[in-house]
């Protein structure tokens, strides 16, 4: 910094300014950045650190950094973070408790400036850890209302009703679900919004119409192909889109027509949704929207730490594409004089019966990825705490 500051004719603290980003007038910072570059100078991250109490870095900790969900967020929270001058780490859980408790009690370190967490689980180990934290965290996610943390969330409950909404106005009265875990935030409350969406239209709930394996796409197809073998369901709704991806080519494979014989509807609104054909209609929890509001959240709590716990929530959406559109063959059709009632007309589920499908892509399909569906897996939820 001395042999800067003489280098540009300057004083010390002159140079420190326009190297620390601060500012000065255009002549100086023309000088300094000119002396700098000549002595080949590079400001030293640790000691800006020791003395600014300021690392510049800010971490995100999500399940799986390959689902679509968590990298649209990442996306938003980079740019926001960016913005700031500061850098995002990245790090995946696994969904693992012990992970995700282990992160946070490493804030002690004081390695990052503050950290975005999405758990799909949240248990004690998780709110104390949070309590016991010296830098800020925003939680993405259901918390408790009394939880002491900023946090960002949706309501999937709210989101199902809506997909249940549309499936019976199109006629669908059938409506699978295929869930992730139960033990999670985002399956337990998708549980309990399908439960509810489908009373509340007076549709007596079928327990073979519902089926629960993980949010991975191996465990959708598999969840969806134990379905198909027991009962018929004339709509499908999945709890996020890698489950429905997983839905539609067990549909497809089984001589299914999607939307003609099964709809189908998501949930996140990734872009898988607009890459599947048909593609997928689903429900936008707004994980972008999400990911920007706790950064935003996050930088003000790092300016000033005596704010009072912040709550926002981001409403859901339902996006209406190709494989939900247009009522179902049935919905209409009442059966004519003398003509008998086929079993789902009489209130008992039709017997599954594979029938030919000219769709050129309901052959049998092999995922490049994650080999034959088989049993589900148990690996942890790739969806957010977003419930």
């Amino acid at each position: 910094m001395h042999t800067v500051a003489a280098r540009a004719g300057v004083s010390i603290a002159s140079a420190s300014r326009v190297l620390n980003g601060v500012g000065g007038s255009a002549e100086t910072i023309r000088k300094v950045r000119a002396a700098a570059a000549e002595v080949g100078y590079v400001p030293n991250a640790i000691a800006r650190s020791l003395q600014s109490q300021r690392t510049g870095l800010v971490a995100l900790a999500v399940e799986d950094i390959g689902n679509p969900v968590y990298v649209a967020m990442m996306r938003a929270i980079e740019s926001v973070v960016a913005s700031s001058g500061r850098q995002l780490l990245v790090h995946a859980t696994g969904g693992r408790i012990d992970n995700e408790t282990a992160l946070l009690r490493r804030l002690a370190n004081r390695y990052v400036d503050g950290m975005i967490i999405s758990p799909i689980r949240v248990t004690a180990d998780h709110l104390a850890a949070l309590v016991d934290s010296p830098v800020p965290v925003v939680v993405v996610g259901q918390l408790g209302a009394d939880a002491p943390v900023d946090n960002v969330r949706t309501d999937s409950r709210h989101g199902v009703a809506l997909a249940v909404d549309h499936l019976v106005a199109g006629g669908r009265r059938r409506i699978g679900f295929v869930n992730g875990p139960l033990d999670t935030v985002p399956g337990a409350a998708r549980d309990a919004g399908f439960r509810a969406a489908l009373a509340r239209h007076d549709i007596p709930l079928d327990e073979d119409l519902v089926e629960v394996g993980d949010f991975q796409y191996a465990a959708g197809r598999a969840a969806t192909e134990r379905l198909l073998a027991r009962t018929e369901p004339d709509a499908l709704l999945c709890a996020n889109d890698l489950i429905a991806v997983g839905a539609l080519h067990a549909l497809l494979a089984a001589g299914r027509r999607v939307p003609e014989d099964v709809a189908l509807v998501g949930m996140d609104d990734t872009e898988l949704a607009r890459m599947m054909f048909p593609q997928l209609s689903s429900v936008s929890l707004g994980s972008a929207e999400r990911g920007r509001r706790a950064a935003e959240l996050l930088l003000q709590r790092i300016a000033d730490p005596a704010l009072p716990p912040r709550r926002e929530q981001v409403p859901p959406g339902l996006v209406v594409r190709a494989s939900s559109a247009g009522p179902s063959p049935t919905a209409d059709r009442a059966p004519t004089a003398g003509e008998p009632l086929t079993a789902g007309e009489a209130g008992q589920p039709a017997p599954p019966a594979p029938r030919p499908s000219t769709d050129p892509l309901a052959g049998p399909i092999t995922d490049p990825f994650a080999g034959p569906a088989g049993p589900a897996p148990t690996h942890p939820s790739s969806e957010g705490a977003s419930s």
